[in-house]
């Protein structure tokens, strides 16, 4: 339902303009070919019905009935990573990717109970991928912050335990916040509030965050803000159905990290033009776009940019807002937020005469 061409000028200059993801899981960007490459390094037998090449993965990422649906397909995927090395490798694949496409700062999920109930260590976990956002910020001069995230569909003291587990990782600095993902019906926000108060009372600093408003009405956003004082929301779609929210979120800037490309697979949406983008855009609610599990729903973070433009045909000096609200909802220094806003001025001041 494309409205908008997204010619080559406009291409050149979404992809140079920085980006910053807030929501992206590390496990959801394990392609195919990495997925089968892993399952043989690691002498994996994947259930017999699990797609047995690229090709058939493609296939079946195009078919997703439902968020549940694809989260049955995901943890039997994640099932082939197991050495340290596996989520290096992982992490890598999505820096690169990432960097390729403008993303200058990446704060990213990843499911540590999903490996803890195979047996995997945290510590493989978690020094694997911190392995990566060294590297990459090294190799690409990016910045990158982990967010550990807990499965709502485990019960809360499960989501305890994983919290003392990584405890010693928050002390490091290696992990930098904490959300909440999985299915979102039927468990509300409120279930966790233990989790989220333990952590912060620990460590002050950490940034809270939690899914909410995809599956759920919008309930479960007041629930996140005001039972776990997340300072921002993952998707927050459903945030439209009441005006007292949309209030709350634009006066106290309260930014949503959206992912459009994954609200039509999950079938939340059936086109990206039905988000409500524009009202957010109008209620001066602050939004970052993202690619959610971009190997199983198409699309990286940069094709979410092209997906809005083609539906909403925004002009430079939108996309630059959305840039500096990406920017000022990101978890890193004032003085990494100054150098990325410089940067967005910059390429401003090149295609403006262009576009």
């Amino acid at each position: 339902m494309t409205r908008f061409d997204c010619n080559e000028h406009m291409t050149s200059f979404l992809r140079e303009l920085p980006k910053c993801e807030h929501h992206v899981h590390l496990e959801g960007t394990l392609e195919p070919d990495l997925l089968f490459k892993l399952a043989k390094r690691n002498k994996i037998t994947l259930p017999d019905s699990f797609p047995k090449s690229v090709e058939d993965c493609i296939t079946r990422y195009n078919n997703f009935a439902d968020l549940q649906d694809f989260l049955d397909h995901y943890y039997i995927g994640m099932s082939v990573l197991i050495t340290e090395d596996d989520f290096y490798d992982l992490a890598m694949a999505y820096f690169e990717k990432a960097h390729s496409d403008g993303c200058l700062h990446s704060e990213v999920f990843f499911d540590p109970q999903g490996h803890l109930e195979r047996g995997i260590d945290m510590d493989a976990v978690v020094h694997g991928f911190n392995r990566a956002c060294k590297y990459a910020t090294e190799r690409f001069g990016t910045t990158n912050k982990l967010i550990m995230c807990l499965l709502r569909h485990l019960p809360s003291e499960d989501g305890l335990k994983t919290i003392e587990l990584a405890s010693k990782h928050y002390e490091k600095g290696t992990i930098h916040g904490l959300g909440l993902d999985s299915s979102e019906k039927p468990f509300p926000p409120e279930l966790f509030a233990e989790c989220y108060k333990t952590l912060k009372e620990k460590f002050p600093d950490v940034g809270l965050t939690a899914h909410a408003g995809e599956e759920g009405d919008y309930t479960y956003i007041n629930g996140a803000l005001n039972s776990l004082n997340t300072t921002r929301i993952d998707h927050g779609v459903n945030a439209q159905q009441n005006e007292a929210l949309m209030k709350h979120l634009s006066e106290n800037q309260i930014m949503l990290s959206l992912c459009p490309l994954s609200n039509v697979k999950l079938q939340v949406v059936k086109d990206v033009a039905e988000l409500p983008i524009d009202l957010y855009f109008e209620q001066n609610i602050p939004f970052s776009l993202n690619s959610d599990d971009p190997a199983y729903f198409g699309g990286y973070i940069l094709d979410n940019y092209i997906a809005v433009h083609t539906r909403f045909g925004f002009g430079l000096e939108q996309w630059r807002q959305i840039s500096l609200n990406g920017i000022n909802g990101s978890w890193c220094t004032e003085q990494r937020k100054n150098e990325l806003k410089k940067l967005v001025d910059d390429v401003c001041d090149k295609y403006r005469p262009l576009l």
